[in-house]
């Protein structure tokens, strides 16, 4: 009975999936990393959008240059730098941070808001 009879198994297949998931687990690791990472440096990018808002909404309503810093600090990842520049009719704050985790790369997160003077009117 010819037809009854099974095919011998591959002996030469047994070591791909090993060798395939060697190469492919890394890789899965590494794209997991940097996934992560990015949306680390994501949520710092909204929180320098919202301690540099938050300075020149401060800023605009004539606080001293301390008090504007240390609330727009308060809102910006931590070791932020904080600037606060003032014009006659409209104020700027800019807040620089470090990427999080591999603080180690030469990327900063920046962003700035600029408002106009409470009560600078013509």
């Amino acid at each position: 009975m010819r037809g009854c009879e099974r095919a011998p198994d591959d002996a030469g297949d047994g070591g791909f999936v090993t060798a395939e998931t060697a190469v492919v687990l890394p890789v899965l690791v590494m794209f997991a990393t940097a996934l992560v990472w990015g949306l680390l440096v994501v949520a710092a990018q909204i929180q320098c959008v919202d301690a540099a808002r938050t300075g020149a909404r401060a800023a605009a309503r004539q606080d001293p240059a301390d008090a504007v810093v240390e609330i727009a600090r308060r809102a910006a990842p931590d070791g932020a730098e904080v600037t606060v520049s003032r014009e006659p009719d409209r104020v700027r704050v800019a807040v620089v941070a470090r990427a999080p985790v591999l603080s180690g790369l030469p990327f900063k997160v920046r962003e700035e808001a600029v408002a106009s003077v409470e009560g600078a009117g013509p």
